[in-house]
């Protein structure tokens, strides 16, 4: 589901195009492979929903269904509906429930516009879908209407940036990657002021949950520790990050920066992002949770 294109599984620290203007079709390897990369921080918060007997839940942003598939393998009594508005996510997402031979309806639509026409759920899940959408709280209300009374609404939002190698690498002007997330930084600000309907607020999700009239709002944090030396998928997700930050960040580093990125992006280099040993992936993830009163 999405606010004009696509929504996606992935925070924020990722490359911000001007709004409406993003190609999310295009990125669905990508977002399979930071999803499959930062798996811990969802088995986390899925774990921490495993007392709930749900008879729906809602993906609501479900890109190419890694979450989804991990909610119906946790909660295989459930109707699971992955909805998103880029149809070849969905089919990403039919793919991937049939290989892991798990139980998912996908449903194309686009948020917050089409929540109205969705069930309700007794759990939602969305993941780093709530920053693309002007007004938040709005959003968030226009969720809570979809929940059953008892229902619980989880968004994750927010966390600390990634760390994926050393502050020193042994060459280049240490604290590259403190230099890239001010970049990015910078990108999600302009983003946000760009969309429909701009609405400015205290990012205090609690507090946003409860104006959206919820209740038990609390929020929880998730590490995802993958220590060196990365190895498969999240190795490979580690090598298109880079990528992304110098296809997007080009025009805004400073020459020495960029000549590091490409010594990092060369894999013929030891010491780049392919071969050296010390890659790893540390960072944690926060969900947001509350839940409609039964009455």
């Amino acid at each position: 589901m999405t606010h004009s294109q696509g929504t996606h599984q992935h925070g924020h620290q990722h490359q911000h195009a001007p709004a409406g203007d993003f190609d999310w079709a295009g990125m669905a390897e990508i977002l399979v492979g930071e999803a499959e990369a930062y798996q811990p921080f969802l088995d986390g918060a899925f774990a921490d929903l495993g007392d709930l007997e749900p008879q729906r839940v809602l993906d609501i942003g479900s890109g190419p269904g890694v979450a989804a598939c991990l909610l119906a393998q946790r909660f295989p009594q459930a109707e699971v509906v992955a909805v998103d508005g880029t149809p070849e996510l969905l089919e990403y997402a039919r793919q991937r429930a049939e290989r892991l031979g798990v139980r998912l309806v996908t449903r194309q639509g686009n948020f917050p516009a089409d929540l109205a026409e969705l069930p309700e759920a007794d759990l939602i899940w969305t993941s780093h879908v709530m920053h693309h959408v002007g007004d938040q709280v709005g959003a968030l209300a226009a969720l809570a209407a979809r929940l059953r009374p008892g229902g619980v609404l989880a968004v994750a939002e927010g966390g600390l940036p990634r760390r994926t190698l050393p502050r020193d690498i042994g060459f280049g002007r240490p604290g590259l990657q403190v230099r890239l997330d001010a970049l990015v930084g910078e990108r999600f600000e302009q983003m946000r002021a760009e969309l429909p309907e701009s609405v400015a607020v205290v990012e205090d999700w609690p507090e946003m949950l409860r104006t959206a009239g919820l209740i038990d709002a609390h929020s929880r944090s998730y590490l995802v520790d993958r220590p060196a030396p990365l190895t498969g998928t999240p190795r490979h997700w580690a090598r298109q990050d880079l990528q992304r930050h110098r296809d997007s960040l080009g025009d805004l580093l400073a020459a020495d920066d960029l000549a590091t990125l490409d010594r990092l992006l060369d894999p013929a280099d030891p010491a780049g992002i392919d071969q050296r040993p010390d890659v790893y992936l540390l960072t944690a993830r926060t969900v947001h949770f509350a839940r409609r009163p039964e009455n």
